[in-house]
């Protein structure tokens, strides 16, 4: 089957002194959504933003904001991040004991649902929520901090993730390490979105940098 390959830079790369301009550019530079990383200090080891800056880059981009919460507990504040203008939220399936719920509290307040997991976290701990899954999140680092290197024994586990969705209607991203030396395999693999930080923002030149991973996934 032919998915069509969707890149979503990671604001986490970008300049906070001027983020509405560093959304605008990715935007204009063919981006298809916006990655937001939201990080407590507590499920992992980094603080970064809170719906506040979700509301604040919202005017900035009509492209899907995708907010992926690494936070816990993480049902307190679904409702904020909902209402802050994401179209995604992400949880974790390690953040918290009651994952179906999460998921049913983000489709209730009207938002794509997605899970995401860990590299040691088996794909099998979220088989029994596939229904309610718009999207599944693979992390290919461990959460917390950008510029990290991309885990190889995560393809293995994109394809098992992939196999696992099956006909279900459920994009399959991938984030972390992602550059385009390796975002032929995460596509081969099955992954359709692929999040990029590092690679995206690398030097400024935002198109270039977009159009050389997708070109990399789409070749593959």
């Amino acid at each position: 089957m032919t998915r069509d390959i969707l890149i979503a830079p990671s604001i986490l790369s970008a300049d906070f002194a001027k983020l509405g301009e560093e959304v605008r550019a990715i935007d204009e530079a063919g981006c298809d959504w916006v990655h937001v990383d939201v990080m407590d200090g507590h499920f992992v080891p980094n603080i970064s933003i809170g719906p506040g800056v979700v509301q604040a880059i919202r005017p900035h981009t009509p492209k899907p904001l995708d907010v992926h919460l690494m936070i816990a507990p993480v049902d307190p504040f679904l409702e904020a991040f909902a209402k802050a203008g994401s179209d995604i939220i992400t949880v974790h399936a390690e953040a918290g004991p009651h994952l179906d719920r999460s998921l049913q509290l983000i489709r209730g307040l009207g938002k794509k649902a997605g899970v995401s997991i860990t590299p040691q976290t088996p794909e099998t701990a979220i088989e029994y929520v596939l229904d309610r899954l718009d999207l599944i999140l693979v992390m290919s680092v461990n959460p917390g901090f950008g510029g990290q290197a991309f885990i190889p024994a995560m393809v293995e586990k994109i394809k098992r993730v992939r196999a696992m969705i099956g006909a279900r209607p459920i994009h399959l991203e991938v984030d972390g390490g992602v550059t385009p030396d390796n975002a032929g395999a995460c596509a081969a693999a099955g992954a359709d979105v692929l999040v990029a930080g590092s690679a995206a923002f690398k030097g400024g030149k935002y198109a270039e940098n977009i159009a050389a991973i997708r070109a990399a996934a789409v070749k593959a």
